[in-house]
């Protein structure tokens, strides 16, 4: 596949670096700085043009006459509106993927606007975050919260501690505590941030980060296993009140006592107007004063949000210090998000691997609902709907244990109808399941990609 990507910046230098490990893949970048452009030169097997997105002349130069594929993921809405447009009606691109920015667009008439500008999927990073955030406050004390088949089934993530049932006995004994009726599966374990593969015998221990599946229903009830009830937040506190943290605030207000922290005095303003519940206050969220004055010792959940990814850092690490009992940080530079996160920060939030989840989906081979990066991308998530019959399906048909999966993929979960069924080896897979795989390495892809797909003499 020819894919042109316009912007170079975290978001679309990280879905380059993800699509440029197929070699199938033909990547071009477009962006207006050559430093950028230079390093992803070094870094991977690419080509690059130096120039406005939105040009017709900068994108037939960087091949847009021949392109499967774009995706406009410059910051500026304006731009990948016009680069979508001029790629469809100028150069035939058949698929468009467009960053948005600004709600309005989405929500104006059903996003009825952007057809306006050929856009065939949009993507609206600041929302997708929201949306993880606004998970985690579902789930006390989650680490990583991923919903499939429209809320039916969840995946939750969590740091094992004492308290928890199944705490030093194997996974096999999970059965003897869950009531009648209810099942789970835990998919995954890393143990010192190396991946152990869950077998019965398989042992969990204090400090293990454990992912757990089952219908939303049961979640609760699963995660005991790993750890003791985490009380439900009540106090929040959100420092800065950008697009994310208003979007968060409206989200949070109604069932929590919330707080804003906003430096700028117009925008600060601006919230006040917009938000219904919530406190706004006028200041900096690195303001040791400030934080003190407003209890921050009696704050469940402290949530850094700005674009500045020092602010967010510094800001949480004094909450923590202060007495906030939980931090989350926002941080788009991937190389602080590896060195940061489970040492004084909780959570840390990655936009940009929310973003390439959305774009994989669209991108992968098959009928594929969601990819999800798991631990920062080093394993992932995969939900497809699997189609056609014994004769056309490598998977319809079969059972679980009969089904030659590639080395590092595994079946976790089966959503069919309204029912949610837990990966037993003899489960056989129906025409129409949503089934979710675990990928532990990204080579594994493209097979698993051709084990979905159905064969000709199915259409």
């Amino acid at each position: 596949m020819k894919i042109l990507i316009l912007g170079g910046g975290q978001v679309g230098s990280s879905v380059a670096q993800n699509l440029a490990t197929s070699k199938s893949n033909d990547i071009t970048v477009v962006d207006t700085n050559d430093d950028v452009l230079k390093k992803l030169r070094d870094r991977l097997d690419i080509q690059t043009v130096e120039g406005n997105a939105a040009l017709p002349s900068v994108l037939e130069q960087a091949g847009a006459k021949d392109t499967d594929l774009l995706l406009a993921l410059t910051r500026e809405d304006s731009i990948n509106l016009a680069a979508s447009k001029i790629a469809a009606d100028i150069f035939n691109i058949p698929t468009c993927i467009t960053r948005i920015r600004a709600s309005d667009y989405l929500e104006y008439k059903e996003g009825s606007a952007l057809t306006s500008f050929s856009v065939d999927e949009s993507i609206c990073p600041e929302q997708l975050v929201t949306d993880h955030l606004y998970q985690l406050f579902e789930h006390p004390g989650s680490l990583q919260v991923l919903s499939f088949a429209d809320g039916k089934a969840q995946m939750v993530a969590v740091s094992a501690r004492l308290g928890g049932k199944l705490i030093g006995k194997p996974i096999k004994e999970i059965r003897n505590d869950l009531p009648e009726g209810v099942d789970g599966n835990i998919c995954a374990i890393y143990r010192n941030n190396r991946l152990i593969t869950p077998e019965g015998d398989t042992v969990i221990i204090e400090g293990d980060e454990v992912f757990i599946i089952g219908a939303k229903d049961h979640i609760p009830l699963l995660l005991d296993e790993v750890r003791h009830s985490e009380r439900k937040a009540r106090k929040v506190i959100v420092a800065g009140g950008g697009n994310i943290g208003f979007r968060l605030a409206s989200r949070l207000e109604h069932h929590f006592d919330v707080k804003v922290i906003e430096n700028r005095q117009t925008r600060a303003e601006w919230l006040s107007e917009n938000l219904n519940d919530s406190l706004v206050l006028l200041g900096s969220s690195t303001d040791e004063t400030l934080l003190k004055q407003e209890n921050i010792d009696e704050t469940d959940v402290f949530c850094a949000v700005t674009n500045d990814d020092e602010n967010n850092i510094m800001s949480a690490l004094l909450a923590k210090r202060y007495g906030a009992k939980r931090v989350m940080a926002l941080i788009n530079r991937s190389s602080y998000v590896s060195l940061i996160e489970g040492n004084s920060i909780d959570i840390v939030i990655s936009p940009h691997m929310a973003t390439i989840g959305s774009i994989l989906a669209y991108i992968r081979r098959g009928d594929i609902e969601g990819v999800y990066p798991l631990r920062h991308g080093s394993a992932e998530i995969m939900e497809a709907i699997i189609h056609g019959n014994k004769d056309t399906s490598k998977l319809i048909g079969r059972s679980i244990e009969d089904i030659a999966l590639p080395k590092g993929c595994y079946i976790n979960a089966i959503i069919r109808n309204e029912q949610v069924l837990i990966a037993h080896h003899d489960l056989v897979l129906e025409d129409n399941d949503h089934v979710i795989f675990f990928v532990s390495r990204n080579t594994a892809v493209k097979e698993l990609e051709k084990l979905i797909q159905v064969k000709l003499g199915f259409f």
